[in-house]
């Protein structure tokens, strides 16, 4: 059967030739080994929450795997305190899952609706100096390799393989299941405030040295900050959540409903940006609340946008913030969505943007309506000049002959790539734009 597909921001279309939707592993073993056979491209399409086009189907001639069928907790070892899923399973059944067996995952992001294996694949992260991003945490994984052959991939199978499969792009099998490595379910406080851009921004390094997990929004045109401070607290103390309604009424009403009426007032009247985006910030008030780690982590993001993120050294943060802003200014746009910029501990994945070092990262955004290639292009290139990666998922114009610098461990992933799937049954363009051929 044809479809079309789009993602979820729009920005990557295909009609692939035909969707699989295999109902257990040895199906999806078959319909991989066949498709190679036919030297046929597959790809894995999960929540379509990757804005670049690292999961699309290839176009007219590929073969669209939809696992949707394989979800849900297998199982859970609490001597290891591992927990393992079918890797088509969405975050938020993850977090569920995990909170219902006394765990948690130690980071999350922002959005929790992507499949386990789209945003480890991809280098989802969250926020938070002393914590790594997800592909950091997976213990294990089961991959499907071209031939159809099922391999596992861990401390005691081909360990040697988990820094690079744990955050693999999709380029090199379809993964089907994960472990995690978890921890204890706990609350988080959020406290938001709103401060002066120039002393918040200054202050990020150092405030994200001491805090448990720290975020900030920057709309442009203004001279304020909301800051979003989490700390960790014991699961047994008391839960101080919104109500149900306060709830809606921040998440949905203001958070989306205000964000996509002041986005397109921007848009039909461009000289208002700046008096809108005062006005959003004004109208986020202080707050403090208490609820279930992946509660607070993760909110609904309602509004479509699309979105760019550069992962630059955290000592760099101000200045990586202070370059947007000019660059916003220098241009005289009119960008009505937010900044924003979090933080993540240093891994040893091999393609990861926080690979060996503290990372900031700096993301930036264009309601669905509006133009945004020129604006994500100047912010790219400021940010490449203080030595910034690009997020895998989302939109970027990096090539592999500019991205070699930034990963020494390339050349060793094109290697196991040329062994464990030489006719590129897993690539599309933009693996191809990306990693090379």
């Amino acid at each position: 059967m044809t479809r079309n597909w789009t993602n979820w921001g729009r920005t990557q279309r295909s009609a692939p030739s035909r969707v699989e939707r295999p109902a257990d592993v040895g199906e999806l073993q078959r319909v991989v080994a066949a498709a190679a056979a036919a030297r046929t491209p597959v790809k894995v399409v999960g929540s379509g929450h990757s804005f670049s086009g690292v999961a699309t189907p290839v176009d007219r001639i590929g073969v669209q795997l939809d696992l949707g069928a394989l979800s849900g907790l297998i199982s859970v070892d609490r001597d290891r305190r591992t927990a393992t899923f079918p890797a088509a399973t969405p975050l938020h059944r993850v977090s569920a899952a995990l909170a219902a067996e006394g765990l948690a995952l130690d980071n999350l992001g922002d959005i929790d609706v992507q499949t386990l294996a789209g945003a480890t694949a991809t280098g989802t992260h969250g926020t938070g100096l002393g914590h790594p991003g997800l592909a950091a945490m997976v213990a294990a994984l089961t991959l499907v390799t071209a031939d159809g052959e099922r391999i596992r991939v861990g401390e005691d199978d081909h360990p040697e393989l988990l820094p690079l499969l744990a955050l693999g792009l999709g380029a090199f099998g379809v993964v089907d299941t994960i472990t995690l490595r978890c921890v204890p379910r706990f609350l988080l406080r959020a406290t938001e405030t709103v401060e002066p851009f120039a002393g918040a921004v200054g202050s990020a390094l150092a405030r994200a040295e001491t805090a448990d997990h720290l975020e900030f929004l920057w709309f442009p045109h203004t001279d304020d900050v909301i800051v979003k401070t989490l700390e960790r607290r014991p699961a047994d103390e008391p839960v101080d959540a919104p109500a149900p309604l306060a709830r809606w009424s921040n998440d949905i009403v203001m958070q989306n409903g205000a964000l996509a009426l002041a986005c397109g007032l921007a848009t039909l009247r461009p000289a208002w940006t700046a008096r809108i985006n005062t006005t959003a910030t004004a109208l986020h008030s202080t707050r403090e609340y208490t609820d279930r780690s992946d509660r607070v982590f993760a909110s609904p993001r309602l509004v479509r946008f699309r979105e760019m993120e550069y992962a630059v050294p955290a000592e760099r943060v101000t200045e990586a913030v202070e370059a947007v802003r000019r660059v916003i200014e220098e241009n005289d746009w009119r960008i009505s969505f937010p900044v924003e910029v979090r933080f993540a501990a240093a891994d040893g994945l091999w393609l990861s943007t926080a690979s060996g070092r503290r990372t900031a990262y700096i993301a930036v955004h264009r309601h669905l309506r509006d133009e945004h290639e020129d604006y994500f292009a100047a912010v790219e290139e400021r940010l490449v000049a203080l030595g910034g990666r690009p997020h895998w998922g989302k939109l970027h114009g990096r090539s592999a002959a500019q991205l070699r610098a930034s990963y020494p461990r390339l050349p060793d992933a094109l290697a196991v790539r040329d062994r464990l799937d030489p006719e590129r049954v897993f690539g599309n363009p933009e693996l191809t734009r990306i990693l090379g051929d």
